[in-house]
C-alpha cells in the first residue's frame, strides 16, 4: 500500500487517515496553503503553519485550526507528518509524510527564489516526491526579483511623471504582498483593490509588518490617485471600477507574460514576469536536491516534465488532480464594480 493514495477526494494518507490539499470535504485536512485551489471550504478539521491559519480564516470562515511551526512534527496514527517552507506565498508549506522509514513529500506549489516575505524554500530528502509543474517547460527561466522589481519601479516612475496611475495586476494572496517593498522604495502611495485590501488587513491584524497602503473606495477622491500606485485582481481589468484611475497605465505581473502573446491578449500596457511557482531550472533543482527515485508530477505541463525526468533516470508519472494556477482562476472570474471578495 502507497503511503499516499491519489483518490477523488484528493490526496490521501491512508495510515494516518487524513488527506492533503482536498478538493471535496474531509475529516482531516493537512493544507500547503491558502490559495483557493488548495484550501477548500468543508472539511471537519485543519493542520496548516501559524501564518496560513489567519489566511485560511479568512477565505474559509471559522473552522476547526491546527496550526503547527515548520519542521515541527504532529503524530497522526504513528505516521509523522511536518510542514517546510515551499516559498510560494505566505504560510505556504510543503508536507512530509514518514511511515515506518519510508517518506514522502508533497510540495504543494513552491518557488525556489527567496522573495523576502514567503520563506526560504528547503529541499526535503526523500523517496517519493509530489512536484507541480505548473512552468514546466525550458522556455519558463525567471530573471531575478530585484531585476524585476527595477523595472517596475522605473515603469511607476515613469508613469507618474506623465500623470498617470499605475495599476499593477497581482493576484490578491501572495504576489500583491511580495510587490509592496518593491512599490514602497518609489516613495508614491499605495492603493488597495478591496479584494488585495482583506488579505492586507488579515495578515496586518496577525502581526504583519507590512508598507501603508489606503483601500479604493467609491469616496476616495480621484486626485488623491492621481500619479499613484494601484495593486488589483487582474478580474477587475476591463472594467467600470478600473476606469476611475484614468489616466492610468496597466501592468501585468505574472509568470505567463513570458509568451509574449499573452500580453497581447490581456491587452496591456506592460507585462513583468513574476512568478510565485518555480521555472523549469528551479523544479529540476527541487526535485534532484530531495534524492527522490520516484516523482509524480500534478498541475501543469506534467507530461513534458515527467518525460524529461524518465530520460534522466527518474520514475516519472503523470498525476491529475484538481490543482491549477490560482492566478489564471482568480483572472478569470466575472469581474464586479466593487471589490471583488476573497472566499469566491
Amino acid at each position: 500500500m502507497p503511503l499516499i493514495e491519489f483518490t477523488d477526494k484528493g490526496l490521501y494518507c491512508p495510515q494516518g487517515d487524513f488527506y492533503i490539499d482536498p478538493w471535496k470535504p474531509v475529516n482531516k485536512a493537512v493544507i500547503t496553503h491558502a490559495h483557493s485551489d488548495h484550501a477548500r471550504v468543508g472539511s471537519q478539521s485543519y493542520l496548516c503553519h501559524h501564518f496560513t491559519k489567519p489566511l485560511l480564516q479568512l477565505r474559509l470562515g471559522e473552522n476547526p485550526y491546527q496550526s503547527i511551526e515548520w519542521n515541527e512534527p504532529v503524530y497522526m496514527n504513528n505516521v509523522s507528518v511536518s510542514l517546510h517552507p515551499a516559498g510560494h506565498i505566505i504560510g505556504s508549506s510543503q508536507v512530509r509524510v514518514e511511515y515506518n522509514g519510508e517518506v514522502w513529500v508533497f510540495s504543494g506549489d513552491y518557488k525556489t527564489e527567496d522573495d523576502g516575505i514567503s520563506g526560504i524554500y528547503e529541499p526535503v530528502a526523500c523517496h517519493t516526491f509530489i512536484t507541480e509543474s505548473t512552468f514546466g517547460l525550458p522556455i519558463y527561466n525567471w530573471k531575478p526579483q530585484q531585476e524585476i522589481f527595477s523595472s517596475i519601479q522605473t515603469w511607476i516612475n515613469n508613469n507618474h511623471s506623465q500623470g498617470k496611475t499605475s495599476v499593477l495586476m497581482a493576484y490578491s494572496l501572495g504576489k500583491a504582498q511580495r510587490l509592496l517593498s518593491c512599490i514602497e522604495a518609489t516613495g508614491l502611495p499605495i492603493f488597495l483593490h478591496g479584494a488585495v485590501f482583506n488579505v492586507h488587513q488579515a495578515l496586518v491584524n496577525a502581526g504583519w509588518k507590512l508598507p501603508a497602503v489606503e483601500r479604493v473606495t467609491p469616496e476616495t477622491p480621484k486626485e488623491k490617485m492621481k500619479g499613484a500606485v494601484v495593486i488589483a485582481p487582474g478580474s477587475a481589468d476591463g472594467t467600470p471600477w478600473i476606469k476611475r484611475f484614468s489616466p492610468y497605465s496597466v501592468g501585468v505581473c505574472s509568470g505567463w507574460m513570458q509568451v509574449r502573446g499573452n500580453l497581447r491578449r490581456r491587452n496591456a500596457d506592460a507585462g513583468f514576469v513574476l512568478s510565485d511557482h518555480a521555472d523549469w531550472n528551479g523544479l529540476l533543482k527541487s526535485i534532484k536536491e530531495t534524492g527522490a527515485s520516484r516523482v509524480f508530477v500534478t498541475h501543469g505541463f506534467q507530461a513534458a516534465l515527467s518525460r524529461f525526468l524518465t530520460e534522466q533516470g527518474i520514475e516519472g508519472k503523470e498525476v491529475k488532480t484538481e490543482y491549477g494556477d490560482a492566478e489564471e482562476e482568480e483572472n478569470n472570474t466575472s469581474p464586479t464594480e466593487e471589490p471583488i471578495t476573497v472566499n469566491e
